[in-house]
Parts: structure tokens; C-alpha cells; sequence
């Protein structure tokens, strides 16, 4: 492990496995700074494979070969997100385009690390999403408004070819990237 990754994990209290979708950042990025906690710890457009994931003090070098091993196991691929959603009233996501890509990367990191379920086991399979924000962060009309401007936008269209494991507190500005892991390539 390199010395910015251990610099990262020694003041973290939390980590996750993401997909960054940095397509999408120029798209969203002003609504999540608005309506998204998770925009406001630095972290940048993202569906999550894996949150919460395991401690900071237990990401060692074994972790991160495991990771790499695991997930160059899994092929690249495209996606494209052509509409939002909600979960319920309360959140604002975009919904990927195929999901199956994200459920098995999900499944496959899972499988690996039985002891750190997806939210917590909280919601059995957890559907792929990508953030826009939570109601809790803003108003319905905001986020009205913000689902307006999106689908205006899209489709968007991006190639899935890493994963990321980043680690941070609940502090602004706290999250940064610890490592990059990539998928394998497609075949051809």
C-alpha cells in the first residue's frame, strides 16, 4: 500500500467499494452538492458496490490484492442512463441501464466479504443507483426541479472499466480514493 493510501485510511472511519461515473459528474455534480452528503465528503458521481464497507484499520495489503484479484474478475462493460428515479419520496437517484453489470459486482464483493452486506443487509438486494440526493438535504420541490433538468439531459452514456475503494469520515471534503481496481477487459 502506497503512502497516500495509508495517509487517506489513518484519519477514516468509514470505507465503501464505488463505481465512479465521472461522465456523469458535469451533469449532476450541482445537484449533489446541493442534495447529496455524500457529494459534500468528496465523493464524485458513484453507484456503490459496497457501503459500508470494512474499517479503515483493517484495508492492509491483503485487502487490496483480494480486491484486485476479485474484482479483474469481473468484465468491463457499457451502461447508459436514460431516465431518473425515486425511492419513494425521499431520494433521487439515475437508474443505470443494464443494472445487472453493478448487481454482479456487488454480488461478487458480497460473496467475498460476507461480514460487510450492502447498507448493512438493510435492503436485501440493493438496487443500482447512482445519487442525486435526499430530501432530507433539500425539499421535493428542489429535487423536482433537479429530476427536470436531468432528464432533459440525458441519455447518458458511459463504459464501466474500474472500481474504487475509498475511505473517509462524515467531515467535509473527508473522502478520497485509497485505491483502483480494474474490471477485465471485455472481450472482444
Amino acid at each position: 500500500m502506497d503512502q497516500t493510501a495509508q495517509t487517506v485510511l489513518e484519519d477514516a472511519t468509514e470505507s465503501a467499494v464505488v463505481v465512479l461515473v465521472p461522465d456523469a459528474d458535469p451533469l449532476v455534480d450541482v445537484h449533489r452538492q446541493q442534495f447529496d452528503v455524500s457529494a459534500s465528503w468528496g465523493v464524485p458521481a458513484h453507484l456503490a458496490v459496497i457501503y459500508p464497507f470494512v474499517t479503515p484499520r483493517q484495508v492492509d495489503d491483503a485487502l487490496l490484492d483480494g480486491l484486485t484479484e476479485l474484482l479483474a474478475s469481473v468484465p468491463a462493460f457499457d451502461c447508459t442512463f436514460t431516465n431518473t428515479a425515486w425511492f419513494g419520496e425521499e431520494m433521487l437517484y439515475l437508474a443505470p441501464d443494464p443494472e445487472e453489470p453493478f448487481r454482479r459486482l456487488t454480488r461478487v464483493v458480497a460473496e467475498a466479504y460476507p461480514d460487510h452486506p450492502p447498507y448493512r443487509g438493510a435492503h436485501g438486494e440493493p438496487k443500482p443507483h447512482l445519487s442525486i440526493g435526499q430530501r432530507r438535504q433539500g425539499d421535493l420541490a428542489g429535487l423536482q426541479h433537479a429530476q427536470e433538468v436531468l432528464c432533459a439531459a440525458m441519455p447518458l452514456r458511459t463504459h464501466i472499466d474500474t472500481a474504487a475503494l475509498y475511505a473517509g469520515t462524515r467531515a467535509a471534503g473527508s473522502w478520497q480514493r485509497v485505491c483502483t481496481f480494474p474490471l477485465a477487459r471485455a472481450a472482444a
